[in-house]
């Protein structure tokens, strides 16, 4: 009967007549169930006769590019783990063995081989355990159902539920598959059908397809399979679990047989490739010879772990991370608001995915990271990272950090995290650090925006009454007793903005904070970094341990702001690429299985300050490098002659240390810092040195690549605005109190010192003299001196007759000494015709005043006044 069967299908070729042979095939197992033949003929035709084949789930490839343009593997990500191939790329034997195995009838019947159906049928119905009978593309049918419920899929639930529902034993199961089956073979050729059950057959955990199981299981491609491990991948198919190669010795799993008290390893495949060996040579498919030196051949696998996922990458393991976190975060569908897709995309789109990863970079960014900072260390979470940023794109150039890479839960600890350190709460669940001293690149910035220059003074001594901060955003700040100090200990004075920046002075950078408007300083690193916090909140809105919000305050300015360090190393970037914040970007171009590219995120460019201010600020960012903090990383480089800017940061008690700058093309931050918990890493020592010092160690050796790679030009010189010492009028203090004369200095914006005490006519106490008035340059220091309250004023006795002259300055508590001058004016005889000290100037009480009378010279006529 089945001959006959299969051969009026194979004669007739059309559906309809398939369709109730079928249905009569099946007549005894349904009337054993008790369905009467007319309601399942009548359910067979109301069946839908076109099956969706949708995308199948394949892996996912994320690519670096090597320096002459290739790709190279980074890392794969799969729900199934599959690479779709060619009809042609399979290997003949695959596709023989296949035939043989599963339905050898395959080229001849409609989609449903009749006897085998009826066989499995009524085998199962009689409770004689369940038997194979689907051809071919009735499996290759439920396997499409079976993939197209999981690609809508979202939970662990549903995809069970989806496996469940098409691999249950049923009637109304089986009927359905016979009709689209034969639906199936109307629509395709039989070799596509082929092709497509070979790609979608699962051989064993996550493995899918006979490429990826072929590279699996022999490490070889489908297309060079040999003919005993094509049988043996074919056996595997037909009970996954029982046959699969990568249990040797595992019984439970039928891997294995004991045979005579010894365990057979794979004897359960061997027995079932054997017989498909067997049915291949039954279909003439084989020769003897070939058969025979099949079967003899040992089943011998060579188990090739696919690297699933970042933790195989390993030097790239955190840049892949961050990858598919901008593939989760940013490929989501908008309009249906589903956030899994990008996810899904990932694990089961087969995308090819190329990014912004240099190479080279990222090699010596690894070593450099974990040749100074360990993975571990007793006493402390110590951490460490490098993130580079190609100027003006956004492109991340490299990532790395000290700690190994691993997401499983069970694995923490002891030098292994999947916190990406360099990268924000959405990119890796990382808060960031505060950046220190780095983050005062925003006042400088700020500082120029509000027309300052840097060589303007600010009166920068230590103090721990700073007073009002201006805030446009929140109102004014009261610093309260807050009393910052500088790193190094000393007491400041009055100070240029470029002696601020140089040397890195806290309570220099307070004191332009003071002068400037604090919603501005925020503003403007918000601009630079292309950010806010690294927790997803802007500047000035995280929260302490009581949820209170911590406002961006006068202490922000010294780097208190949890940031991200991929934040910062965009604001050096902006800073360097004349004021333009870029952002990050991790991928350049991905392609579908197919080929079709899919739209990427794109870096978005914004212009944070202007290039005039951009300029300025790289004006005294490069001292830092030659005369400042930053010649402990420049000293280091090999190309050190390259313009750089750069700014270090130390936090409080040094529990975070940084070296940030850039050259005209890369941007590079590194920093080394308690993770948790607070350990002065200037205390703390490694095999490479003080901890506090690594940063030093790391910098140069990554922006040396930097900048033979990318090689960096001069920065654009500032205007002379931003360099001059602007003038500004001071205002007169003289007779005010100290307290009073100091407030209209420092509203004048000039600064002061109290350098003692004067004689003078003014109060005692009050400001009895000042040493300059009129112009001055802004920000310069004023000096001051009380009055004695010594002094008044000399009376004017010019023109006086010299006996009054003289009685008057008597009077007025003076000695007076008289000289004689002669003249030609008869007037002026006998009068006072100049004295010194001059009229209204000051004189102390008792000191000489001279006077010049006029003298008639010898032969002059006429009488002098007075005489009678």
């Amino acid at each position: 009967m089945s001959d006959v069967g299969a051969g009026i299908l194979g004669f007739v070729g059309m559906s309809a007549l398939a369709g109730v042979l079928v249905t009569a095939a099946v007549t005894p197992a349904l009337a054993v169930t008790g369905m009467a033949a007319n309601n399942s003929i009548t359910m067979f035709e109301n069946l839908p006769g076109y099956l969706e084949i949708g995308e199948l789930a394949q892996k996912s490839t994320i690519y670096a590019m090597k320096p002459d343009g290739t790709p190279s593997p980074m890392a794969w990500f799969y729900d199934d783990n599959r690479e779709e191939v060619a009809f042609d790329y399979i290997s003949q034997y695959l596709k023989d063995a296949a035939i043989a195995g599963e339905d050898p009838r395959f080229y001849d019947h409609g989609g449903i081989d009749i006897a085998g159906t009826v066989r499995g049928a009524l085998s199962t119905v009689l409770d004689k355990g369940t038997q194979g009978g689907s051809s071919i593309t009735q499996q290759y049918v439920k396997n499409v159902l079976v993939a197209n419920d999981m690609a809508k899929a979202t939970t662990d639930e549903e995809r069970t539920e989806a496996w469940e529902k098409h691999t249950r034993t049923s009637v109304d199961r089986k009927l359905k598959e016979m009709r689209y089956a034969i639906a199936v073979e109307k629509e395709y050729p039989k070799d596509e059908i082929l092709r497509g059950y070979l790609n979608i057959a699962g051989f064993g955990g996550q493995i899918y397809g006979v490429q990826t199981a072929a590279s699996y299981y022999f490490g070889t491609n489908a297309k060079d399979l040999s003919l005993a491990q094509a049988a043996s991948l074919i056996a595997i198919v037909n009970s996954p679990e029982e046959f699969r190669l990568d249990y040797p010795d595992d019984e439970l799993n039928g891997a294995a047989t004991v045979v005579d008290g010894e365990t057979v390893p794979y004897a359960r495949n061997k027995e079932r490739r054997d017989y498909i060996l067997k049915k291949m040579l039954d279909e003439k498919k084989v020769t003897q010879e070939a058969y025979d030196a099949a079967v003899a051949e040992p089943v011998a696998p060579k188990i090739t772990e696919p690297s699933s996922g970042c933790q195989a990458s390993k030097v790239y393991a955190y840049f892949c991370d961050y990858v598919t976190w901008e593939i989760k975060n940013k490929l989501d569908d908008p309009e249906t608001k589903d956030v899994n897709e990008g996810a899904r995309m990932l694990e089961r789109g087969g995308l090819d995915i190329y990014t912004t990863i240099d190479m080279e970079m990222q090699s010596e960014s690894y070593k450099a990271v974990h040749d100074n900072v360990p993975t571990s260390a007793e006493g402390i979470n110590i951490g460490g990272s490098a993130v580079s940023v190609e100027v003006g794109t956004g492109r991340i150039l490299a990532m790395a950090q000290n700690t190994v890479y691993n997401v499983d839960p069970d694995v923490s600890g002891d030098g292994y995290d999947a916190v990406n350190y360099n990268a924000s709460i959405d990119y890796g669940s990382s808060h960031g650090f505060q950046p220190g001293s780095t983050f005062k690149i925003f006042t400088l910035g700020q500082w120029l925006n509000e027309g300052h220059s840097v060589n303007e003074s600010v009166d920068a001594k230590k103090r721990s009454n700073w007073g009002t901060f201006q805030d446009s955003c929140d109102g004014p700040k009261d610093a309260g007793d807050w009393d910052p100090r500088n790193d190094e200990g000393n007491s400041g004075g009055f100070q240029t903005a470029l002696y601020n920046t140089v040397t890195s002075q806290n309570t220099g950078f307070v004191a332009m904070a003071k002068q400037l408007d604090l919603c501005g300083i925020k503003k403007t690193a918000s601009g630079l970094m292309s950010a806010g916090r690294a927790d997803g909140k802007p500047l000035g809105e995280g929260v302490d341990e009581n949820g209170d919000r911590i406002p961006f305050g006068p202490s922000a300015v010294l780097g208190t702001e949890e940031v991200a360090p991929i934040s910062m190393a965009t604001a050096f970037a902006a800073v360097a690429g004349g004021g333009k914040s870029c952002t990050p970007i991790a991928i350049d171009s991905i392609t579908k299985a197919d080929g079709e590219p899919v739209e990427v995120p794109k870096s978005t460019c914004t212009q944070a300050v202007t290039a005039d201010v951009a300029a300025g600020m790289n004006y005294a960012l490069q001292r830092v490098m030659t005369d400042g903090t930053g010649r402990s990383s420049r000293q280091y480089m090999d190309t050190s002659d390259t313009p750089m800017i750069g700014k270090t940061g130390t936090t409080d008690d040094a529990w975070a240390t940084w070296m940030s700058g850039a050259s005209s093309k890369v941007a590079t931050v590194v920093g080394v810092y308690n993770v948790t918990g607070f350990v002065n890493l200037r205390d703390t020592y490694f095999d490479a040195g003080q901890a506090a010092s690594l940063r030093h160690n790391i910098w140069p050796r990554i922006m040396d690549v930097a900048n033979r790679k990318y090689p960096g030009s001069d920065f654009p010189e500032p205007k002379q605005e931003y360099l001059s010492t602007p003038m500004a009028a001071v205002p007169s203090v003289l007779g005010l109190a100290p307290e009073a004369a100091q407030k209209a200095l420092e509203q004048a914006g000039f600064g002061w010192t109290m350098d003692g005490e004067v004689d003078s006519s003014q109060p005692k106490g009050t400001i009895g003299s000042q040493s300059a008035s009129g112009q001055a340059p802004r920000g310069s220091t004023i000096s001051l001196k009380t009055s004695r309250g010594n002094q008044s004023g000399v009376p004017d006795v010019t023109g006086m007759q010299a006996d009054l002259a003289e009685a008057a300055l008597s009077a007025a508590g003076f000695r007076v000494e008289r000289n004689e001058e002669d003249t030609n004016d008869p007037t002026k005889v006998g009068f006072v015709i100049s004295q010194s000290p001059g009229s209204g100037e000051n004189a102390k009480a008792g000191s000489k005043v001279t006077i010049v009378v006029g003298r008639l010279e010898d032969g002059g006529g006429g009488n002098s006044p007075g005489d009678g």
